[in-house]
């Protein structure tokens, strides 16, 4: 949950644009991209408020795009191209019940196979 000064700021200046299917609210200033010296553009804030834990593997890739200003249409008004071997965006699950661990991994209550390699740690004292 975001702090009290940052929902206030963000109900002050900022617009809603969309959720992603996490819960996350996304956010870009109200301001519109305003002239800065020499003829450059200084592009329009844009921030996510999550939904729980902040944690920023649970911003999917094309909302990531569009808050650092890869692409200037958010995914809720134009559908991302998504390729056939694209996989359904997941946050990193390490340090959850639900993170990865391999078979025989301690906290399964196995014990991991024994190893038939031939590695031989080297010693200085070896000539």
């Amino acid at each position: 949950m975001a702090d009290i000064g940052t929902l206030i700021s963000t109900w002050f200046s900022g617009r809603l644009v969309g959720r992603d299917e996490f819960g996350n609210a996304y956010y870009q200033a109200r301001s519109k991209t305003k002239p800065e010296g020499s003829g450059s553009l200084v592009k329009a804030r844009r921030w996510v408020i999550f939904k729980g834990r902040p944690e920023a593997s649970k911003v999917p890739a094309e909302w990531h795009s569009w808050l650092h200003h890869t692409v200037q249409t958010p995914p809720t008004e134009a559908e991302p191209h998504r390729w056939p071997w694209q996989r359904r965006h997941i946050p990193n699950l390490t340090g959850t019940e639900l993170a990865y661990r391999p078979p025989g991994h301690p906290s399964m209550g196995q014990q991991r196979a024994a190893s038939g390699s031939d590695y031989e740690a080297w010693s200085p004292d070896q000539g």
